[in-house]
């Protein structure tokens, strides 16, 4: 083997580096020197491997500010050294003012823009890395607007964009913000910046409690127009129901849908009336023009029930939306409204984060944002989870902002884009929490506390027509059935839902196995969502919990029938490689089980992370054609979750509601006078390796 001779000098060098420090040390002859000169040149060429820790970055210290000749000056001094490595810094003063980034490898002091009317504020610092954002270094000076409007220009200027996702219907006021705080919030926030756009990454609908899915999701989307929502794309979700009632939400809503990967013909069936999805949008706001560019998740197909996606062109010939995995769309559509005149492009994907390992940041979310091109900011959704950060960009320009939230209306962000003479040169973004706690991990945020009585009336006159339906008692729990978390409980292991419904199906069908998915528990049990008005029942304590009808559809609101079939040794072992497959641990279609047991390794490829499968009494079941009866939902015998080909349609009987059989469940025990029994986790599911 020759080495070229760049590389032969290096070595050269490190060689008579390494022989010159271990003869100096000792004396050697021969081979025998040259043999240990080597092996010190290796040790000094080659790492050694050793664990690495992974971590946010921590907070920059020593922050201080003062008014300089262009804006406010802000010092500070680096956080600690981590991985993976800080990539830089975001300089903001909270909403209404213009952020600006500051690469790591530059400097520790910056100016930073005033905008014209900009509101007093507190100067913060934030590192950043690929995991997120640090916790703030708060300047200990605080400036007026009036001594901020002395140093503001008009070539600075700021959009704010106020974005949620997956708000599944939770209009009502509890753990959610609900309509009424997220109108307040809303319009207090846009009092601090004129050009301000409020967004959703979908699944705005769908998986939602009664108050919404039992008037066919219209009170969400009445809500939505109350809170002033200029732009939405659309989520799985809002695909629950046929097409028919897409084009219904779309004439009632008042804001403009949009979606990039849905391709035209697709796209061209979804409008009612004089109002249409598009494939991007251009809001005119504060003097700035934005445009807003949507992608929905591919999964969609795998995760409603077939058929909602059909529809008939204009010769009766039956067709399917079509939803492309990439970003060719995306990318088009940036373009296209660029073209249009955007000055700044925004994207919502519904697609999610996952999780943080290994020094990355890790998801579809994340996959399709480093593809994505010529975007400021890019919103995700989806898996219900807490994340932000930013892409670095090329030199000299500004990072992509990301940016998702978590389900069911209990955060949004809040974020600001700083344009100086034309020109983004930095974002910030907070999550504003309806628990009200000081910080995420982006720095100090506000939440209004006073509902707004147009959103609190909305909300009253659906919930008066449920009351008496709903807020009937049907039993009482031992405690509350868990859903949820990071990664979600239900999604990505045993679950004691996924016990209790699936143990119920197969006594009550008398079948050997019985599965269900995940994602099909769309709350805990009694249910955060739903809020009875009877304020006699027991709902919080250590003691037995009062359940109620309105918290059995709110668990499982989807309508799915039960379902019982037969299904092969090696067809059960390729259902349970799909529920552990897929984007995991974020899918709703992971196995809750009954009759069975089975272990998994989520580090292997897709399609061998199943290790083993067993009847409850061990014995192994064999990848063969033996056949077992199973009871399972009628969405997953057809293929929903992405369980295709592995159940037989043609001899599966569908039978009544799930909802009834929970209900039922929960009557009998109530008509014994016994406390329904919180199930203790089992082992039936094992995550190894």
């Amino acid at each position: 083997m020759s080495l070229p001779k760049k590389h032969l000098s290096e070595i050269e060098y490190c060689l008579d580096k390494a022989m010159k420090q271990t003869l100096s040390t000792r004396k050697f002859s021969g081979l025998g020197a040259l043999a240990t000169a080597i092996a010190l040149l290796v040790s000094l060429l080659i790492p050694t491997a050793q664990a690495a820790t992974y971590s946010l970055p921590g907070a920059p210290t020593n922050v201080t500010s003062y008014i300089g000749a262009r804006g406010v000056v802000v010092k500070w001094t680096p956080a600690s050294d981590v991985t993976p490595e800080v990539t830089g810094y975001v300089v903001s003063a909270g909403a209404g003012s213009c952020p600006i980034y500051v690469p790591a490898s530059y400097h520790s002091v910056v100016t930073m823009p005033v905008v014209v009317g900009q509101p007093g504020g507190t100067p913060t610092v934030q590192a950043v890395n690929a995991y997120g954002f640090s916790k703030p270094g708060i300047s200990k000076q605080t400036f007026t607007a009036a001594q901020l409007v002395k140093v503001s220009s008009a070539s600075n200027r700021v959009l704010q964009l106020l974005q949620f996702s997956d708000l599944h219907g939770a209009i009502e006021t509890g753990s959610s913000f609900g309509t009424p705080l997220l109108m307040s919030n809303f319009a207090a926030d846009r009092q601090a910046a004129a050009a301000t756009i409020t967004l959703s990454s979908g699944d705005n609908i769908g998986a939602a409690p009664p108050i919404s899915t039992e008037f066919e999701e219209m009170p969400t989307i009445e809500s939505m127009n109350l809170m002033q929502v200029d732009v939405s794309t659309f989520g799985n979700h809002e695909h629950d129901r046929n097409l028919a009632h897409v084009q219904k939400v779309i004439g009632a809503s008042e804001f403009q849908w949009v979606v990039s990967n849905y391709g035209a013909e697709s796209l061209a069936v979804l409008k009612s009336g004089s109002k249409a999805a598009k494939s991007f949008t251009i809001i005119d706001r504060g003097g700035m023009k934005v445009g807003i560019v949507g992608a929905n998740t591919p999964e969609t197909i795998e995760q409603v029930f077939p058929g909602n996606l059909d529809y008939t062109d204009a010769s009766g010939a039956k067709k399917t939306i079509q939803i492309d995995p990439g970003v060719v769309g995306v990318n088009k559509a940036i373009v296209d409204a660029k073209e249009a005149g955007a000055e700044i492009v925004v994207v919502l994907i519904h697609q999610g984060w996952t999780e943080n390992s290994d020094g990355v940041a890790k998801g579809l979310y994340n996959n399709m944002a480093a593809q994505i091109k010529g975007a400021s900011v890019i919103y995700g959704g989806h898996s219900h989870q807490t994340f932000s950060t930013l892409i670095p960009a090329g030199r000299a320009q500004a990072p992509v902002l990301l940016g998702e939230v978590r389900n069911a209306g209990v955060e949004y962000t809040r974020s600001q884009i700083c344009v100086q003479n034309g020109k983004v040169v930095g974002s910030s973004l907070q999550h504003v929490l309806k628990a009200a706690a000081p910080t995420i991990n982006t720095g100090v945020v506000s939440t209004v506390t006073t509902a707004d009585a147009a959103g609190a009336a909305l909300v009253k006159k659906y919930k008066d027509q449920l009351t008496s339906k709903l807020d009937v008692k049907i039993g009482s729990v031992s405690g509350v059935f868990p859903r949820g978390g990071s990664p979600a409980v239900e999604r990505s292991g045993e679950n004691p839902m996924g016990d209790y419904i699936a143990d119920l199906l197969r006594a009550k069908y008398k079948t050997d196995f019985a599965i269900s998915n995940g994602g099909g528990i769309r709350d805990t049990f009694p249910a955060k969502t739903y809020i009875p008005a009877n304020t006699a029942l027991v709902r919080t304590g250590t003691g037995a919990l009062d359940v109620t009808l309105g918290d059995a559809l709110t668990v499982y609101p989807f309508g799915n029938q039960v379902a019982t079939t037969v299904v092969t040794g090696a067809n059960l072992w390729k259902a349970l490689e799909n529920g552990v497959g897929g984007n995991y641990p974020a899918d709703g279609r992971f196995p809750q089980v009954s009759g069975l047991k089975f272990s998994f390794d989520a580090s292997k490829p897709i399609g061998s992370r199943i290790v083993s499968v067993t009847k409850n009494d061990g014995t192994a079941i064999a990848k063969d054609a033996t056949e077992y009866t199973l009871t399972t939902l009628d969405y997953i015998i057809y293929g929903g979750d992405g369980y295709v080909d592995v159940f037989s349609p043609a001899k599966a009987k569908v039978y009544g509601a799930l909802l009834d059989v929970f209900v039922d469940a929960l009557k009998a025990d109530m008509a014994a006078g016994k406390v329904t029994q919180v199930p203790v986790l089992d082992g039936r599911v094992k995550k190894v390796g």
